[in-house]
């Protein structure tokens, strides 16, 4: 099997349909939820920033006691019941919208309970990749899907302004349920087995987790990595988590209008994941990792000019510019750690980075939305964007200057042979 046969891989494509159904839904709830709290509970921007901050907390509390888990169990079984559980929590906010029982309880329950099986699919799905992937084909498998999920996240904001203009807000969480519905039943059809390998020792969480946090602490290049991600999350979450009460309440903008700027800014997704296989061919891995995501950051400073108008295109331009340095840079980064990190390790591995990584978010969107109280929103976003702006020096000044590419992995990259397989339904 090719790198260049991945759409006629059954397996690969049922991955990539029941990935990109679980983005379109993840895009969508991304509108619609802050617009439900918005037109039915009159919600702060404080309220937003906690609803978006509550959605990330789990990191916090199981994400490396989860990445352990992951690492001795077949992935395939574990996001297929996180997409269950999802669907549940999501389906609960729009019945209690309709009996008028919706309360931001609820919504902060509902954000926690989806952000933790968030959690434990997005881990098995890091380590799913190279588990029924050959190595060789990470890079282009994660390029055609972060680009799956770029166009996901161009048809989202638009499909939820339009539901919000014809039926209300809350008919786009419906949509969300649906799409890990159908994530969960293409999961069921793949019958490729995982490829694992066997336990050494006897299964010891605390020194799994241990296992996992030193190995990233101890070399440079994912430190530096996580780092950068947990530096550049803060303040990227923070002014996201403000968009939406930004352009609706500070720009005066409509539901329907804030839908479609934010899927023209989405474009900036698409153009990202398409070209990071090129500039990383032309420019070298590591080159082009440094150009994409420091470069990001400068671009965040055209949104809090963004007004009524004309003015509006320079949200637009900020905000894709921001999201194709980040996407493409994202495939680059994804695709060395599945190839770099040892597969016995890549689950904890993973998920110590993540740890760190995402775990500055709630505090980035709870720092942005408290200091949006005081100093108003627009004040909140020239701070959020121009820390943003700098936070690229991280990679700039490490140990990526002077390289042309990211290094080859020190362990064998070659697959652990069928003969301790993970089967279907395992």
């Amino acid at each position: 099997m090719k790198g260049n046969g991945l759409c006629s891989d059954d397996t690969f494509r049922r991955i990539w349909l029941g990935t990109a159904a679980g983005r379109l839904g993840s895009s969508v709830a991304s509108v619609a939820t802050p617009l439900v709290a918005l037109e039915v509970l009159d919600a702060s921007a404080f309220t937003i920033s906690l609803l978006m901050a509550a959605a990330w907390i789990p990191w916090l509390l199981i994400g490396l006691p989860a990445g352990a888990w992951v690492d001795r169990r077949a992935k395939r079984p574990v996001m297929i019941v996180s997409d269950a559980v999802a669907a549940v929590a999501v389906v609960s906010v729009p019945l209690a919208a309709w009996w008028n029982v919706l309360t931001v309880a609820h919504l902060l329950i509902a954000a926690v309970v989806i952000g933790t099986a968030t959690v434990f699919f997005q881990t098995a799905w890091t380590s799913y990749l190279p588990a029924v992937l050959d190595h060789r084909q990470l890079v282009p498998a994660n390029a055609f899907l972060y680009g799956s999920e770029s166009a996901a996240q161009v048809a989202g904001p638009g499909l939820a302004g339009l539901l919000a203009g014809a039926v209300g807000a809350v008919a786009g969480l419906l949509v969300q349920a649906g799409t890990f519905v159908v994530s969960a039943v293409c999961l069921l059809g793949v019958r490729r087995p995982e490829r694992r390998t066997p336990p050494t020792v006897q299964p010891h969480l605390r020194r799994e987790i241990v296992e996992g946090g030193r190995y990233v602490v101890t070399d440079k290049f994912l430190l530096t990595l996580t780092a950068h991600g947990a530096l550049s999350n803060l303040w990227l979450t923070g002014y996201q988590a403000l968009l939406v009460v930004f352009l609706v309440r500070d720009v005066g903008l409509t539901a329907t209008t804030v839908g479609l700027l934010l899927t023209l800014t989405s474009l900036g997704g698409v153009a990202g994941a398409a070209a990071a296989p090129m500039l990383s061919r032309r420019l070298g891995t590591a080159r082009m990792l440094v150009f994409c995501k420091a470069g990001a950051g400068p671009a965040a400073l055209l949104i809090p000019l963004t007004e009524s108008g004309t003015r509006a295109a320079l949200f637009v331009i900020g905000n894709a510019l921001v999201v194709a340095g980040v996407v493409a840079g994202n495939v680059v980064a994804g695709s060395f750690r599945q190839s770099y990190v040892p597969q016995h390790l890549l689950s904890r591995a993973t998920t110590s980075m993540q740890f760190v990584n995402y775990g500055t978010i709630p505090l980035g969107a709870i720092a942005a939305g408290a200091l949006a109280s005081v100093a108003g929103t627009r004040a909140s976003l020239w701070v959020m964007t121009a820390a943003f702006a700098v936070s690229g020096l991280v990679l700039v000044l490490g140990p990526l200057r002077g390289r042309r590419d990211l290094p080859a992995p020190a362990w064998s990259a070659q697959p652990v042979e069928a003969s301790h397989p993970v089967r279907t339904g395992a």
